[in-house]
């Protein structure tokens, strides 16, 4: 190679080298390219659902989302606001605002795809900002079609519960399904006279909900009773107290079992402290008899229980601790 040729090699490998660095100072001196550029963030949550089987009967808890608000003073009737920030905290909740969530689920016997309780309804998703009212986006992205369910059960008759029946044009969320109510809670509540001796906004409201609710379905409904096998493998169990005709359920199927425990407790700050009267309980005195009878039967059968107020997806196991319980959250399952 003469050294004219020679002398342009070098000249064309020194352009390139020199080309790479300033290259590479000016990728180093950009802060973002197309390449690099961060993601936005989604901004939502997944859809919330989670199945497991009880013997063969397969379980979905599909989250109808959670209520944030700042507690009133008597939110427990028989405790300080001071008292039940102190526990709150020790539950790593933030001071004064409580947090409710909900947990419908629905199950599959094999021969009837059967919901129990509704959430607070499709209405309430866009006037709570999609924070509740979720039940039954996530029931449609379970891949459970509503207009397949066969039975709805109903524990009983708060908002929470039944506000699911109906969609936001009032008209039946379960087309094709039997409605199943307590009896007790039916005459109860559909009681005129009862009504009228209602004194607080609360019952007055709770009154005004329930007939709101089921005269849009125009009282079509199958009343059942207190401990007796109302579906396949699912027993209705009397656990009076919340409200006169409060219903809990066991799912049972072979040797396996699950205690639905509707709102025997509210969240777990209630079944650390089962001593503590919520507002919502209707009869306090007996309401707080019967969490700790459930609440001991649960510990002594190791039972599974599904709470509709605990955080999702609500499963657990209890066990003593001092003077009250504590939930164990039954470990997540990635298969069925």
């Amino acid at each position: 190679m003469n050294k004219l040729n020679m002398n342009n090699l070098n000249m064309n490998r020194r352009s390139l080298l020199t080309g790479a660095v300033a290259a590479s100072a000016a990728a180093a001196l950009t802060p973002f390219s197309l390449a690099t550029a961060a993601a936005p963030p989604v901004g939502k949550q997944s859809s919330g659902w989670y199945r497991y089987k009880v013997g063969t009967h397969e379980v979905t808890v599909a989250t109808d989302g959670v209520t944030r608000f700042r507690f009133p003073d008597g939110f427990v009737v028989n405790k300080s606001r001071d008292e039940v920030n102190e526990a709150w905290a020790g539950l790593f909740q933030e001071k004064d605002q409580m947090a409710i969530p909900y947990s419908p689920i629905a199950v599959n016997t094999g021969s009837k795809l059967i919901v129990i309780d509704t959430g607070t309804g499709e209405a309430n998703f866009e006037a709570s900002k999609g924070s509740a009212g979720q039940f039954h986006g996530n029931l449609k992205a379970s891949g459970i079609d509503r207009n397949q369910v066969d039975l709805v059960i109903i524990s009983h008759f708060h908002g929470d519960h039944i506000n699911g029946l109906l969609t936001p044009d009032n008209k039946p969320s379960f087309p094709n399904a039997e409605i199943m109510v307590p009896a007790t809670e039916w005459k109860y509540f559909m009681d005129d006279a009862e009504m009228a001796k209602q004194t607080t906004d609360r019952m007055k409201g709770v009154f005004a909900g329930a007939r709101r609710v089921f005269d849009n379905l125009g009282r079509k409904v199958t009343q059942y009773d207190a401990n007796k096998e109302i579906a396949p493998g699912i027993t209705s169990l009397a656990t009076y107290g919340h409200t006169p005709g409060h219903i809990s359920y066991v799912i049972a199927s072979g040797n396996a079992k699950v205690f639905v425990q509707s709102d025997v407790t509210n969240n777990p700050l209630f079944v650390r402290n089962p001593g503590w009267h919520l507002m919502f309980d209707q009869d306090p005195q007996m309401a707080e008899a019967t969490r700790r009878r459930v609440y001991d039967m649960l510990v002594a059968d190791k039972m599974m229980v599904q709470g509709f107020h605990y955080p999702f997806p609500a499963l657990a196991y209890i066990e003593k601790s001092g003077t009250g319980y504590r939930e164990l959250p039954v470990p997540w399952s990635p298969s069925i």
